[in-house]
Formats: C-alpha cells, sequence, structure tokens
C-alpha cells in the first residue's frame, strides 16, 4: 500500500475546473486522485521522453566517427532546444490561465 501525504495546495481555476472535468467524467473519484493521477501520467510521460532521448544519445555515440556531422557553434546547437523550451513553458502559462 502506498502511503498518503496530506497537503494543503491552491490552483489556479482553469487547473481545478479541469482536475473537476475529469471527476465529472468518472476518471477519478475525487479531486485528489484526479491530481495524483495526472501527476502520475506526467511522471510516466516525462520518464518515457527520458529513455527516448538517451536511447537517441546512445545510437548516435556508436555512429562511425565519418558519420558525424558538425554542429558549428554552441548557440547554434543549442538555440532550437531553448526555442523549444520557450515554447514550451508559453504553452504551460497559457494552460494555467485558460
Amino acid at each position: 500500500m502506498m502511503g498518503v501525504q496530506k497537503q494543503s495546495v491552491s490552483f489556479t481555476d482553469a487547473a481545478f475546473a479541469y482536475a473537476r472535468e475529469l471527476v465529472d467524467r468518472g476518471e477519478y473519484p475525487t479531486i485528489s486522485a484526479a491530481v495524483s493521477g495526472e501527476l502520475a501520467r506526467a511522471r510516466g510521460a516525462r520518464a518515457r521522453e527520458a529513455a527516448i532521448l538517451e536511447a537517441e544519445v546512445k545510437r548516435r555515440l556508436e555512429l562511425p566517427l565519418d558519420q558525424w556531422v558538425p554542429v558549428g557553434s554552441l548557440d547554434e546547437l543549442t538555440a532550437g532546444a531553448f526555442a523549444c523550451i520557450e515554447a514550451l513553458e508559453r504553452e504551460a502559462e497559457n494552460q494555467d490561465r485558460g
């Protein structure tokens, strides 16, 4: 049996409405279960993403040196990643507001 930690938390109106919607649709029996369940889903999704990234890095590291492609400067290498992170942050902010 898993332990339970009782904790008071605050949610935006949009986040609470979404949790309530999940309960109303019968996906979870309570708001607490909805929050815990969705956190577990998010953790699973992050773990899957990390595993995919790790597998891709390992695959690329196993390439023969003659198949490596120069990436340019560090700024060029990371620009796409930072743009993606910023887009994800904007999306999360919009979801919290919406």
